[in-house]
């Protein structure tokens, strides 16, 4: 998929879709520097699996809400492999609550975490993919962000607003061959959907017209195509990858 010998940036990859990116990408002979908060074990335990796939690797813990230890990453990153060329921004959390019943705290976190998390990244990323006229990023939003859901409006909210910033930096920078795209994903099987209780995990998948929770390889492998030379003429786009929830 052309990538070999790459140096990609995942936030948030320690668990779930980022780790799964993380592994697509190295198979394919990416250099790999991803983020991680908390989950300093998963951290390790991604970082040996990666190389036994002979990847060179290297992960850091980064708040991704802190533009300097963001942009400090990055740089580093960039020093470490010699080179900067694919930018996934995972990091996000949710903090789900109805509307009258969500403190300002939680509403924040949220808009901070996701959104404001996702722009300190690119932004770190961006004069760099400018000078070099190169580069290739996806921001991973939601399938909450384009049709909404009850109980989630900061979580919808942000995952929008990667929507219309991905959108706007695709037409900025794309003179200097640089693509921005969006994967949207529906209810994936990470831990996020781990404490669903049966009955609603129920009611979720038969709402989706293929009938079953999406995994995170697949989510990883429309990464792997968006960040490839396969989609050298897709920018500004969001890919939808839900099993039909969204069609309504």
């Amino acid at each position: 998929m052309s990538i070999k010998g790459k140096t990609a940036v995942i936030s948030g990859a320690a668990k779930g879709i980022g780790r799964a990116v993380c592994l697509e990408l190295a198979r394919e002979g990416a250099n790999i520097s991803f983020s991680f908060l908390k989950s300093e074990k998963e951290a390790q335990g991604l970082e040996k699996e990666i190389e036994a796939l002979g990847a060179r690797v290297k992960s850091f813990q980064v708040d991704i809400k802190d533009y300097v230890a963001v942009k400090s990453w990055v740089d580093k990153t960039k020093e470490l492999f010699g080179s900067l060329d694919i930018l996934v921004s995972n990091a996000g959390i949710i903090k789900d609550k109805a509307l009258a019943l969500m403190e300002p705290g939680d509403w924040q976190e949220v808009i901070n975490t996701n959104l404001d998390g996702t722009i300190n990244l690119n932004r770190a990323a961006i004069v760099t993919f400018v000078k070099q006229k190169s580069g290739n990023i996806v921001n991973i939003t939601s399938v909450a962000g384009i049709v909404g859901r009850p109980r989630q409006t900061n979580y919808a909210a942000s995952k929008a607003g990667i929507i219309g910033f991905t959108k706007s930096l695709a037409r900025e920078v794309a003179a200097y061959n640089i693509r921005v795209n969006a994967v949207a994903p529906g209810f994936i099987e990470t831990d996020m959907l781990k404490d669903l209780k049966e009955e609603y995990r129920n009611q979720i998948i038969n709402r989706i017209p293929l009938g079953r929770l999406g995994k995170a390889e697949e989510v990883a492998k429309v990464v792997k195509f968006l960040v490839s030379d396969a989609s050298n003429y897709i920018t500004g786009q969001t890919i939808i990858i839900d099993g039909g929830m969204a069609i309504g």
